[in-house]
């Protein structure tokens, strides 16, 4: 990949983290010192950035030259690491809002047997399925308390983010789902009803809550994904 490769993925990078909400230009320019223009111009195609710019900007996102390579490459060895069973350990804000998880943004990786992932079946829609498909995200005790005992404080949880169908995985089983609620990741059982998700817990002291599906939106946009494995501490 050229400077000029990397320069334009850059750029997509920072357009994609604004269009979802999780970075402004004013942001960007307090994090870096670069003025709100000179960015500007930057994320409109009118200019260029220099190296040791591309470096601060990279450094204020906590991102890598690594993270700027090719789809295609990074396409492989998720391929490569779902044959072989190895799993990446990332945040909640990456399991909900990155399609393909930039190499910074694993935290550790978990090891499962080889095989495992091959065998589960995915059911979504077309443009989930560009999405790198299995990641583990840590589950806090104030996270967990609403499916206990169910989950446990510090699991970790397997989601399958190409499975965001409402159908039963299992007959007669509910499915355990990783939900979108307010820009946070919630693990609830959901049901839809009225145009709304119907979020229920494990542990009945906690109340159901309900999302309102949006005009623009279909349900299964608010859904991760599956829960396909919960790892509790012993």
């Amino acid at each position: 990949m050229n400077f000029t490769q990397m320069h334009e993925r850059l750029r997509m990078e920072l357009q994609r983290r604004i269009q979802r909400g999780t970075l402004s230009v004013s942001l960007l320019a307090r994090q870096t010192g670069f003025g709100q223009s000179h960015l500007s111009n930057f994320l409109h195609g009118r200019r260029q950035l220099s190296l040791e710019a591309m470096d601060r900007i990279l450094a204020a996102q906590s991102m890598s030259a690594a993270d700027l390579l090719a789809t295609q490459t990074r396409r492989m060895e998720y391929r490569e690491g779902e044959e072989s069973g190895t799993v990446p350990v990332v945040s909640h804000t990456t399991a909900l809002f990155e399609p393909h998880v930039r190499p910074s943004a694993v935290q550790s990786v978990l090891h499962l047997p080889t095989g495992m992932l091959r065998t589960a079946r995915a059911r979504t829609a077309s443009l989930r399925r560009a999405w790198q498909r299995f990641v583990v995200v840590a589950i806090s005790a104030q996270e967990a308390e609403a499916m206990e005992p169910l989950i446990l404080p510090n699991a970790l949880v397997l989601l399958d983010r190409h499975y965001n169908s409402l159908l039963p995985y299992r007959a007669n089983r509910p499915n355990l789902y990783a939900v979108r609620h307010d820009a946070q990741l919630k693990l609830r059982y959901v049901d839809f009803q009225l145009n709304r998700l119907v979020l229920r817990p494990h542990n009945i002291a906690f109340p159901v809550e309900l999302i309102e599906v949006g005009p623009n939106e279909a349900p299964n946009d608010l859904i991760v994904g599956r829960v396909a494995l919960i790892l509790n501490e012993p």
